[in-house]
């Protein structure tokens, strides 16, 4: 690279952050010049292009094509298989079932706090508790000789008694998932005393809510490439976490971890559903060490509907009692949920926002899981939370119309300091609900809206529309250990950056390149960066919950300190200057008062001989006695027909508080996509399942399956950023 265009790559002007002592934290940022700002994806052009390669993509000249054999019914035995007829199909090289190398191996489904794997389920197991589970598996030259493989198994089904719906199932005469009750878990909480709160309340409701179970289906399918060299295996998986991968898989092989390797580099969507491996995982292992081929298992659309998760279906009673003035006095809850077959999560953290959301000194929650013929649930977009705020924001609403007082300043008699939720309520390092609520109110022209279309609801005419809006607090969000990054740089002044995390398309790339880039005084194009590779990268955490920017992104920081530590040591040597009165300023170090003396980066002498200088970054623990939590208020306009009953979406408001805005383009469109799959939830995904006659799902496809398009979605859409940057929380303020 010439000179000048090197020069080109460092931000002029910018008073890079002074270094901190060794040892000691650094403090968030108090102005930045990169970080903060809309700026578009490092990787944008390879995205848009075509030329990045997801896991989907790869191919090898030898490859075989998995298919899996899934059973029909939600409740079967197997009381014979026969897979003769497989091997004897074109193209077939390897067949897998219970009958052969697999049929041992344990499947945990319980993947979700707070459970214990009580449930175990085998790879290939002979007790099918629900439709889609697998029963066998084929590899071939195409994907059509492996499909015509797995039609050519003939199995030989026993059909039991099936329950397909949480509120039947708890019912004594249900049939039984397993061979003992239906109940999965129960948990309780409570504090204060919800019968004295209850009495001291002018006024109190009780309502039953319900909402649908909806499924995961991001755009690029479940699934991945195995390949055996000797006994060590690869595997290139659409994953949200390759040391997720890594660790499950040897451990259900047998494997030490190091004989296996997970690549990811690219993801095309998940969403909580791949923050593990699928049975296709590990068959796709076994299929490709029978054959002595590589083999590429995705799954077909229809089978992702039946098998990688889902939010479940919640059914939910919230008693509430409230004073006059706006106090709340009481919150009851009550929930029944269902992870479906096994123990995989169905209310984990149902009852949160009852317990946190609002101030109230008498709370007393049950949540109830039950198990039903169907697949497993998946964390998705914050579990259990958009069921509950789905029933508390319309109690809150009625209690509202019940005291004669506007929502939005209910809202503001009850925001908390403290989570209350948790043992010793512990203090919130920065509370945003009242700033989100009020500038959120404001922008949306909240009072004008409700006048308005309160008079418009009197009019003649079919059309009404109505204004409403929620509040949320998600119970994550904070980041913290373990997690490790290295920062290179190489004797021209550029930049590697090594991080084992996985973009799921939130932009975690581009934020820590932003990272590095603001700390270093250089531009974020100067970065390369090695990612999601457990073979070449650092150790990570998966990449989910709202925690990868604040648990990666102070640990960037730190690594990139320590790189600026070491340059300025060696820049010491050449202007014969105690390091203590040396300035990193971006394309030069220079001694402080003297600007005339100092030297260019790319001319510092050790620099040049040892060729790059590495800095390794570890997070330190969040504070304790403190909560991290991102809080957030939403508006919306809808127009409803009172002849069809078709509901219309007019306009969107979000406003959220999430500390320092690391890139606002990415956190803008994040809010949009939340909105989104809002929509999906609220108004057009359910999962339909004949509760009847079969217990089959009868809308497992995308035309039965209503995903929001871009008709759905409201074209009036805004997002707010409410930055309140936390310097207790991380040395970013993220």
């Amino acid at each position: 690279m010439k000179e000048e265009e090197r020069d080109n790559y460092y931000v002029q002007g910018l008073a890079v952050p002074e270094t901190p002592e060794p040892g000691a934290e650094p403090k968030p940022w108090s102005k930045t010049a990169i970080v903060g700002q809309a700026r578009p994806r490092v990787d944008a052009y390879e995205r848009v292009s075509g030329t990045a390669i997801y896991p989907s993509d790869y191919t090898f000249a030898n490859m075989l094509y998995g298919a899996i054999l899934r059973c029909p019914h939600p409740h079967a035995r197997v009381k014979k298989i026969d897979i003769s007829g497989a091997r004897q199909i074109d193209g077939v090289h390897g067949v897998l079932a219970d009958t052969t190398t697999g049929g041992d191996i344990r499947w945990p489904y319980v993947m979700q706090w707070p459970y214990e794997a009580e449930k175990i389920s085998k790879l290939f197991d002979s007790h099918c508790r629900f439709e889609g589970d697998a029963v066998a598996a084929v590899a071939a030259a195409t994907p059509c000789q492996a499909m015509d493989g797995v039609r050519a198994i003939k199995v030989d089904y026993e059909v039991l008694p099936f329950v397909a719906d949480e509120r039947q199932a708890l019912k004594p005469d249900a049939a039984k998932v397993h061979d003992d009750s239906n109940q999965v878990n129960k948990q309780t909480y409570s504090r204060g005393n919800v019968e004295q709160g209850f009495g001291e309340a002018d006024v109190v409701l009780e309502k039953t809510f319900r909402t649908a179970c909806e499924l995961h289906t991001p755009l690029e399918l479940h699934g991945c490439v195995a390949n055996w060299d000797g006994d060590r295996l690869t595997i290139w998986e659409s994953t949200q976490g390759v040391y997720a991968i890594q660790s499950k898989v040897a451990e259900l092989l047998g494997l030490p971890l190091s004989k296996v390797r997970v690549i990811g580099h690219y993801l095309g969507g998940a969403f909580g559903s791949k923050l593990q491996p699928g049975k296709y995982t590990v068959i796709a292992a076994l299929l490709a060490r029978q054959t002595g081929r590589p083999v590429k298992l995705f799954l077909a659309r229809e089978e992702t509907f039946l098998v990688v998760g889902n939010r479940p279906p919640a059914n939910m009673t919230i008693k509430a009692g409230i004073k006059k003035d706006g106090t709340l006095t009481a919150l009851e809850f009550t929930g029944i949920a269902t992870g479906g077959a096994y123990p995989a999560g169905g209310m984990t953290l149902l009852d949160w926002l009852v317990r946190d959301l609002y101030t109230c000194p008498h709370v007393k929650t049950e949540t109830t899981d039950a198990y039903i013929n169907g697949g497993p649930a998946r964390p998705f977009r914050a579990p259990g939370h958009p069921q509950c705020s789905w029933a508390l924001e319309q109690i809150i609403d009625d209690l509202a119309v019940a005291i004669g007082m506007d929502p939005v300043e209910l809202r503001f008699k009850n925001i908390p300091t403290v989570s209350q939720g948790r043992e010793g309520t512990p203090p919130y390092t920065t509370t945003g609900l009242e700033e989100c609520i009020t500038k959120g109110a404001e922008a949306f022209g909240w009072q004008q809206a409700r006048q308005r279309t309160a008079a418009g609801r009197k009019e003649k005419g079919h059309l009404k529309r109505g204004v409403g809006m929620g509040s949320c607090v998600w119970f994550a969000g904070g980041g913290g250990p373990p997690s490790t990054m290295i920062v290179k740089l190489f004797s021209d002044g550029s930049v590697n950056l090594n991080m084992g995390a996985s973009d799921i398309g939130t932009g975690t790339k581009t934020i820590m390149a932003m990272v590095v880039a603001e700390e270093l005084g250089i531009k974020p194009e100067m970065i390369q960066i090695e990612h999601g590779d457990t073979g070449t990268t650092q150790y990570a955490t998966s990449s989910g919950g709202s925690k990868t920017v604040p648990t990666e992104a102070p640990t960037v920081r730190s690594a990139t300190i320590e790189v600026k530590r070491q340059l300025l040591s060696m820049a010491a040597v050449d202007l014969a200057a105690d390091p203590a009165d040396l300035r990193y300023n971006g394309q030069y170090i220079e001694v402080a008062g003297a600007g005339s003396r100092k030297i260019k980066i790319t001319d510092i002498t050790k620099l040049k001989k040892r060729g790059v200088v590495v800095g390794v970054g570890y997070r330190g623990p969040n504070p304790e006695n403190k909560v991290i939590n991102p809080f957030g208020a939403q508006f919306c306009e809808v127009e409803v027909n009172i002849k069809t009953g078709e509901v219309r979406i007019v306009r969107f408001l979000g406003a959220h508080e999430s500390g320092r805005v690391m890139n606002r383009l990415t956190f803008d469109n994040q809010v949009f996509g939340g909105i989104t799959m809002g929509i999906g939830l609220g108004m057009t995904e359910f999962r339909v399942l004949d509760t009847n006659r079969t217990g089959k799902m009868v809308n497992r496809n995308w035309h039965d399956y209503k995903l929001p398009t871009a008709l759905d979605v409201p074209a009036d859409m805004i997002s707010i950023a409410i930055e309140m940057p936390d310097s207790e929380a991380n040395n970013t303020g993220a």
